[in-house]
Formats: structure tokens, sequence, C-alpha cells
């Protein structure tokens, strides 16, 4: 039997109920949502005065009181963050993340982000006159297309986010798959129709370790080239998973548009807060995880199985995810345990 988490809003303090989960009970349970005795007191000090200074400074301590064990249980851990979709288009949403990261940083933990950057690949490819192609909801990447997604992924978008990082008072290290041989890429079973879209065939994170140890952010763009130097946009989610299998991460988060897993695709309150690898494949198998979900799941499994302790799908819309996910036991999407 698996516990589950309250399922939160974009207010930390805010909670709302959850249908209960169709899947195998052996497997997951979605629970109703109750406010805990600890956020009680919170409500309790903040609107006891609530225009007092006393209480608003009272509330945020304790609020850093409460994090503490996580932070003591995740202190020294690397986690991966696969970076995208709404985070990363919404200026406020990326200022959330940067934060959330540097802060991350500074009381111990050891993340690495990887990135995508979809939306800026097409604003860039209209401007030289492509017009972006898709099979499948894939990007179709021919030679010109692979210029300007290098281009884009490694030049501009991976440089911003280390430059956003760096003025939020972290220490960031700009890669893509190609520095140190860090990703080798193959091509996809797909390449007579996609082009140079890419898998990963290994992963040497050897330049990461004395990153990661010095206390820096690495930010991982995931282009990648194969044995013979011709180079490949790889998926994000993809890479990020065994990127995170490699440095031997405590967790793997993947910020997507959607709250997590759904027990019922039409149903927004039935959200699946944790779940094990059996019983996420069952719901694959049931046809309840279907489209875009499936390589996101995919990705976290294959993740778990080589030895990533939890892998979360967290929705990216909700301003601090990452800190709910990792420093509450609330969280903000879907846990996938082993």
């Amino acid at each position: 039997m698996l516990l589950t988490k309250p399922h939160l809003s974009s207010s930390p303090l805010a909670s709302k109920p959850l249908s209960n989960s169709t899947s195998s009970p052996n497997h997951v349970k979605s629970i109703a949502a109750s406010p805990s005795s600890r956020h009680s007191r919170l409500r309790i000090s903040a609107t006891s005065a609530i225009d007092s200074p006393a209480a608003t400074a009272l509330s945020r301590v304790d609020v850093l009181s409460e994090a503490l064990p996580f932070i003591q249980r995740f202190k020294g851990k690397t986690v991966v963050v696969k970076y995208g979709g709404a985070a990363m288009k919404s200026p406020e949403l990326q200022a959330s993340v940067i934060r959330d990261l540097v802060l991350l940083s500074c009381v111990g933990l050891r993340p690495i982000l990887v990135h995508g950057g979809g939306p800026e690949i097409n604003s860039w490819l209209l401007r030289v006159g492509v017009e972006p192609q898709f099979r499948n909801g894939l990007r179709v990447t021919d030679a010109l297309t692979m210029e300007v997604v290098e281009m884009v992924l490694v030049g501009k978008v991976n440089k911003n986010l280390v430059s956003l990082i760096n003025l939020a008072g972290g220490t960031a290290v700009g890669l893509c798959g190609k520095d140190a041989r860090l990703i080798t890429a193959r091509p996809s079973p797909n390449a007579a129709a996609l082009g140079f879209v890419g898998e990963v065939a290994r992963v040497d994170a050897t330049v990461l370790h004395p990153i990661i140890a010095s206390g820096h952010i690495p930010v991982i763009a995931t282009v990648a080239a194969d044995e013979t130097g011709q180079a490949y946009n790889i998926n994000a989610d993809t890479a990020a998973g065994e990127i995170a299998a490699a440095v031997g991460a405590e967790k793997l988060l993947l910020l997507t548009d959607v709250s997590g897993i759904l027990a019922d695709r039409n149903d927004p309150g039935s959200l699946v807060k944790e779940i094990d690898i059996a019983g996420v494949r069952q719901m694959v198998s049931d046809g309840q995880v279907a489209g875009g979900m499936i390589p996101k799941v995919e990705c976290c499994v294959r993740a778990l199985a080589q030895g990533v302790h939890t892998a979360s799908i967290i929705d990216g819309r909700v301003p601090h995810s990452l800190l709910l996910e990792i420093l509450t036991d609330e969280g903000t999407g879907t846990m996938i345990t082993g």
C-alpha cells in the first residue's frame, strides 16, 4: 500500500479535495485533503493579528522550521529537474523555478537542471523562413532545423538560464550533451521520418561530479553527438531520466503543463499523488495513462529501474512547485516510486 499526499493549489497552504483513484488499491491511493494541525497553527498565528508584522514574521519562521526535516533528508543529495513547458514561457514562473533552484542549492541540495526550449526553437525557425514540422507530436529535424536547434538551445536558452541563476545568487555552469561526451546519441528508430532526432546511447557523468561537488548548478541542453560527431536533438525528459540514473540522483522531477497523472483523464480532481511502478504500468495497460503522458511515465520508470529513488511528474504552472514537492509532504503532482 502506498501513502498519498493532499493536493495543493498554487498556494502552499491551500488544499482541495481529491477523487478516489480507480487504480488498484495495492499500488495507488487517492485521499481527500484535510488541513493538518501544523497548517492550522500557521493560519491561527497569521490571522490572529492579520495586520501585524510580527504575525507575518512568525508565519515565515514557522514555514522555515517545518522545512528543516526535509532539508536534512535531502542535504547532499542530487536532484535532477527537467525544465520546460509553461514554466519556461512565463517570466513569473521562470523566476519562481530559478529562485527555487538557488534556494535548494543554498540549503545543501545538489540540483541539476536539464532543459528543452521548443517555443524558442519554433520562433527562430520562423525567423529564418523555416516552417516547424511535426509528426505524431515529434519535431521533424532536417539538417537546417538541427543547426537552428543547436544554436537556440545551446547558445541562447542555455546561457540565458545560466545568467538568470547567477543573477539570483547561484553559480551555474552551462553544458550540452556534446561537452566532455556527457551524452552520446544514436538515431531514433524513426530517423527516416524524423531526421536528426536522437536517443541516449549512454551518459558519461564524469564532468558533472566536480561541478556539483563544488556547489555549482549544471544547466544542460539536450543536444548531443553520435560516434561520428553528427548532432542530434534529444527529448529533454528522456535525457533528464538518463542523467539522473548516471549520477545516482535521489530524485527526478519533470516539470509539465499538467497536474500529474490522473486516474480519470476527464476529471482534473482525480490526481494520483503517489504510485509504484507496477501500479503505473497497470494504468498504462488499462488506458488510463495515454498520449504525451506515456513517454514521461516511461522515462520515470526507466530512471527508477536504474537506481533513482523517486520520480515525480509535477505541475510547473504552480509557483514554487519544486519547493512544494521537495520541502513539504504535500507535493504538487504525482510521485512514482520503485
